[in-house]
């Protein structure tokens, strides 16, 4: 195993054995009981939309919500990590085209939808990664109404596997 993959996996072991005790800065051996069935797939999923709802920000009553759904799946083992983007003006692009290496600093005017942010689950089939992408959706409805964007949800592949 690769040196990379070997400290992924310790990290992920680590991190789930530090929430599922419930206890802050303690570490048990409780591991999830989906993972001793074999059938766990990572699901990388983010989340689109215009570059003005990343300048503008969420709701506060979002942000509450969107902290008690990430604690709750990093606590039962769906959810791996997450996180939020800056805005694309505070970004840059590293493109090969034709045999050329080119960079372009944001913003970026052509782009109509920005990835404003990403999580890694782990579900056990496809329509339990779809529950829980559409639970993140739902609540953007309840707490952003006028909110338009898309989560996609991709299956990733584990070492030795090919796309």
């Amino acid at each position: 195993m690769r040196r990379t993959e070997e400290l992924s996996h310790i990290l992920r072991d680590f991190l789930r054995w530090h929430v599922d005790s419930g206890d802050p800065g303690s570490v048990t051996d409780e591991r999830d009981p989906r993972a001793a069935r074999g059938t766990i797939m990572r699901y990388l999923t983010f989340i689109r939309h215009a570059e003005a709802y990343r300048e503008a920000g969420p709701p506060a009553a979002l942000l509450e919500a969107m902290g008690q759904f990430v604690q709750r799946y990093l606590k039962d083992g769906c959810l791996v990590d997450t996180g939020g983007l800056l805005p694309s003006k505070d970004g840059f692009r590293v493109r090969l085209a034709k045999g050329v290496i080119s960079t372009t600093d944001g913003p970026f005017a052509e782009t109509k939808e920005v990835i404003g942010g990403w999580a890694i689950l782990e579900a056990d089939s496809k329509s339990e990664a779809l529950r829980i992408a559409q639970e993140f959706m739902e609540l953007h409805r309840t707490h952003w109404p006028l909110f338009q964007g898309e989560a996609e949800v991709r299956p990733m592949f584990d070492p030795g596997m090919g796309p």
